[in-house]
């Protein structure tokens, strides 16, 4: 009586679809996931195929299809019981040696085993959260439907009640919950960029961005600003492990607070970097930081490494929001940042005489990635082009890297392409990739890092109805052989993924400095550095 009572409430379709989709949850994606997270995932699956089994039930009553009798229907009630069940327990059984498998490609310990009754209990308050805001929805649907049949032909009411219905829930999530959220989190996060901390005191040296005699001010830079200004390496470190003469590195970073408006603090940067006297230097990077004003460490210490200090970088911030709501919130603006930097810098840089100016290198992570890959025109350069680029991680959205990747060159695989005669563009992954080619390696390079396990660049929507190019075999050394497609679960699972997946580094989303280092030796050919020597400085990197 219990059991019937239940499924009165429920469609049996809609069970069945949504329990298969429950199973599917729970094989492995790209990274492993908590299980918290692994339950919130599974919820959502769960309720996405319980609405498609719903609609599809539907669907056949509409079109007046033949119906089960009643004593059939009971007898289907408890065989889909009986089959949710078993399906359920049995891809939870596996759900822990699949994450482990994930793991161990990662060089992680292995984790305990998936707990059934956390995922389960997470997984189902979810479906029942987004199954009672689907009958809301339809509540929301068919009141102002049966309440203008009385007025207008049936067709006309049930499409004036759905977009009713839909108008209501949109402005309800889009301009009441996402603003509000936003809202909070722009504040809070207002509140940490502006956090003064004792570990990071405003440099003494002159030349440093941030003294005293700098044109940018300590307390403007923002917290992700202050740290890369102070972690940088000094000439002492730098000529200790290098053995001969060097440099201080150069940074300049202009932050969010430092002027009004972008033009202004592209402006900024300029006069910095000629106070500084960086353009002296053999080699100048524009880096393009995350979301929260971030710039990666692990990238930019190898480099100077590489050129005894000989190194000016400069970044400038246009967020200190999480690049997931930097994207959703400023994401022109940070490529209108990146954009106006690069043209005041490369102005200056092309002015100058061809013999007498640096290296010149736009440098991006993640959305930094794609807003730099947005801040110049390949016409606008292609007089007097800078040396190259560094793009790791770059997120699916980039134009550039989503149409090389197309058109890679046949036998190639989407998670490191091979594109033409590879003269102008390569990728590297935790194995190289950059240091070979076809033919030489022209004047203007780009290069890409990526990990075929970085969710942020292998997520795509596409993959909500179809099976992503870097499934196919042969795999990534990072991605699990027993990783599989499913429809609308996978992209799901990446989604996961990209937001709360957890990786060591070297893996994922998170870039080795020693990978960096490979990068930036093939990438700019420092003189002077033995195997011997790059080995040296490969471990020391690792252990920092």
């Amino acid at each position: 009586m219990l059991v019937k009572r239940l499924f009165a409430q429920f469609s049996t379709a809609g069970l069945l679809l949504g329990t298969l989709f429950f199973a599917f949850s729970l094989t492995p994606s790209l990274l492993p996931r908590p299980f918290v997270v692994q339950g919130i995932i599974s919820g959502l699956s769960l309720a996405a195929g319980y609405g498609i089994g719903v609609l599809g039930h539907a669907l056949w009553r509409y079109l007046e299809l033949p119906a089960f009798s009643a004593s059939v229907r009971r007898i289907v009630q408890w065989v889909a019981t009986s089959l949710c069940i078993l399906l359920a327990a049995l891809f939870l059984w596996r759900a822990s040696d699949w994450q482990n498998g994930v793991r161990a490609l990662m060089e992680m310990e292995e984790a305990g085993r998936v707990q059934p009754l956390v995922v389960g209990g997470v997984a189902l308050t979810m479906f029942l959260a987004l199954l009672a805001a689907g009958r809301l929805f339809r509540w929301a649907f068919l009141l102002p439907s049966r309440k203008l049949r009385h007025y207008v032909p049936r067709r006309v009411s049930t499409f004036a009640g759905l977009l009713l219905a839909f108008v209501v829930f949109w402005s309800l999530v889009e301009g009441v919950l996402f603003s509000m959220a936003l809202r909070a989190a722009d504040g809070s996060y207002q509140q940490i960029d502006a956090l003064m901390e004792p570990d990071f005191p405003a440099p003494g040296d002159p030349l440093r961005a941030g003294s005293a005699e700098s044109l940018l001010a300590w307390e403007g830079m923002g917290r992700q600003g202050r740290r890369f200004i102070s972690r940088g390496p000094t000439a002492e470190e730098v000529r200790e492990h290098a053995g001969e003469p060097a440099a201080s590195p150069m940074r300049v970073y202009v932050g969010l607070n430092a002027a009004e408006t972008l033009e202004e603090r592209a402006e900024l940067a300029l006069e910095e970097l000629k106070r500084t006297d960086a353009f002296g230097r053999s080699v100048l990077v524009l880096i393009t930081p995350t979301g929260t004003g971030w710039v990666d460490e692990a990238a930019m210490k190898p480099l100077e490494y590489l050129h005894r200090g000989d190194v000016a970088s400069v970044a400038a911030q246009y967020s200190y929001l999480p690049s997931p709501l930097a994207l959703m919130s400023e994401g022109a603006y940070g490529a209108e940042m990146a954009r106006a930097l690069f043209e005041k810098v490369y102005g200056h840089w092309s002015r100058l005489p061809r013999g007498n100016r640096p290296e010149l290198y736009l440098y991006g992570l993640s959305l930094g990635a794609l807003n730099s890959d947005r801040s110049f025109d390949l016409y606008d350069i292609i007089d007097d082009p800078f040396r190259g680029v560094l793009w790791s991680g770059p997120p699916y959205r980039s134009e550039t890297w989503r149409s090389i990747t197309e058109r890679r060159r046949p036998g190639s695989p989407a998670w490191r392409p091979r594109f033409r005669d590879d003269s102008v563009v390569r990728f590297a992954n935790q194995d190289g990739g950059l240091e070979q080619g076809r033919n030489e390696w022209g004047s203007f390079r780009m290069a890409f890092l990526q990990y075929a396990s970085d969710p942020v660049t292998f997520f795509s929507p596409g993959s909500f109805y179809r099976e992503p190019d870097w499934m196919k075999e042969p795999r990534g050394p990072d991605v699990s052989d027993e990783l599989r497609w499913f429809p609308i679960v996978t992209m799901l699972q990446l989604a996961a993924d990209m937001i709360a997946g957890t990786s060591p580094t070297g893996y994922g989303h998170k870039y080795a400095p020693e990978h960096y280092l490979d990068a930036w030796v093939a990438l700019t050919e420092p003189p002077g550095w033995s195997d011997e020597a790059l080995a040296r400085l490969r471990e020391r990197l690792a252990a920092d």
